[in-house]
């Protein structure tokens, strides 16, 4: 296994602050959402727009900052959105604190939370690409990336009850005190590549450039975009349901509600690190990866759809958030190793984009497919991650070997025009 680049391990683990913070920020409300279901005297569908709320403004305004982080730089774009972000938490701490009937104000400070958060956390999978030169570190930087969000999910729920033991807000005010920190690393240690000449693209030439990249790998990334998209959620769906149940059938709260959610997000996190350290560039890896991975999840989830015990269940979900685990860092090193550099912010951004709506459609689905039965909850989840199964194994193509020097085995993920190998056709097509 190759190292990373010695001098750009502060610069990751700056950046790793990014997605770990910005999943603390919408996971760690899933364990106190039944609380807050309580204080705010609302229904579980408006609590579930807590987190919804969050991930719909994000889906539309990730595209536009991944295109502003192309034409003035990564940074510009992470850092004020990053305060944004810290206010939009202060916000809707300072009024579940201060207001009595403070709903729709929680919801306005969500609301700017996930605005700034579309100027964070997907900005961060092109620069990664954007610091390497060797595809190798560039696949090893996004898994340890994706590593970062995934121990974000399972610190959340451990993290999230703690603090709402204290006051059941207290997790609202803490998201300005970690983008603080998040924005002192990302200022202090990230040094972002200079790009020597670069001319903006005007927007209608984006538009231009944006329609020839689908045109020409559109059938892959869609796939890849749906897969992600369902992924996200799965994770999201199941752990709002399972929060729900722990407390309404089995009367389990606080820490110990926490640890227990935690315990699937762990499987997730760990493959997820170790699959991000192995694929290097292999692009028949990463998609048959991608593939096992759909499949362990439909299995896994259809096996839940058959129990009701709390032990089972969790077996369950702790196997389908290990096949969550082989899927992701796939995703983001196909799509950061598909896409030139200078369209790889807004691309990687539209894929942030649909990973968000997975994000903001699992917890009301879920909640709206609760009402009719346990299995109803699973079976559908389950016919969602058969999708991904079936995409994966045909929409995902490794293009033809090309060989280069010091790499027995390459794909080129692009085709011709990038770099000295020449394909005949796209990598994944």
């Amino acid at each position: 296994m190759i190292a990373l680049q010695a001098n750009k391990k502060l610069d990751l683990v700056s950046l790793a602050s990014i997605p770990l913070i910005m999943t603390l920020g919408n996971s760690m409300l899933i364990p106190v959402l039944p609380e807050m279901e309580r204080q705010l005297k609302i229904g579980s569908l408006q609590v579930s727009m807590i987190i919804t709320v969050y991930s719909v403004v994000a889906i539309f305004l990730i595209p536009v900052a991944g295109y502003m982080s192309d034409q003035y730089g990564r940074k510009k774009i992470i850092i004020p959105s990053l305060v944004i972000t810290g206010i939009g938490g202060l916000m809707s701490g300072l009024a579940a604190w201060f207001l009595k009937d403070s709903y729709w104000v929680i919801l306005l400070g969500r609301l700017l939370q996930g605005i700034g958060a579309a100027g964070a956390f997907p900005i961060v999978l092109p620069l990664v690409g954007d610091m390497f030169k060797s595809d190798d570190d560039v696949s090893q930087g996004l898994g340890i990336i994706e590593t970062a969000n995934t121990f974000g999910k399972v610190l959340s729920p451990i993290l999230g009850a703690a603090l709402a033991m204290v006051v059941w807000y207290l997790p609202f005010l803490s998201i300005p005190v970690f983008c603080t920190l998040s924005v002192v690393l990302v200022s202090w240690l990230v040094k972002v590549p200079r790009k020597a000449d670069q001319k903006k693209v005007k927007f209608r030439a984006f538009l231009s450039s944006m329609k020839e990249i689908f045109a020409q790998k559109g059938r892959w990334l869609i796939a890849i975009f749906t897969i992600g998209g369902i992924s996200m959620f799965v994770i999201f769906g199941s752990m709002f349901y399972l929060s729900s149940q722990l407390e309404d059938d089995f009367h389990i709260k606080g820490i110990t509600k926490g640890l227990i959610l935690a315990i699937p997000l762990l499987a997730l996190c760990i493959t997820s690190f170790i699959t991000g350290k192995n694929i290097q560039d292999n692009k028949r890896r990463m998609k048959w990866l991608s593939f096992t991975g759909c499949v362990i999840q439909t299995a896994a989830i259809t096996a839940g759809a058959t129990v009701n015990n709390i032990y089972l269940l969790l077996s369950a979900l702790v196997l389908g958030g290990a096949g969550i685990g082989l899927v992701l860092p796939c995703l983001d090193a196909l799509i950061t190793g598909g896409i030139d550099k200078k369209e790889r912010g807004t691309v990687t951004s539209l894929y942030s984009s649909v990973r968000y709506i997975g994000v903001a459609a699992g917890p009301p689905a879920v909640s709206l497919l609760s009402k009719l039965s346990h299995q109803a909850v699973f079976y559908s989840i389950s016919g969602l991650c058969a999708v991904s199964a079936i995409l994966s194994l045909f929409a995902i193509k490794p293009g033809t070997n090309a060989q280069k020097p010091g790499n027995a085995e390459h794909f080129d993920p692009i085709g011709p025009g990038r770099g000295q190998n020449k394909s005949t056709k796209p990598g994944p097509a």
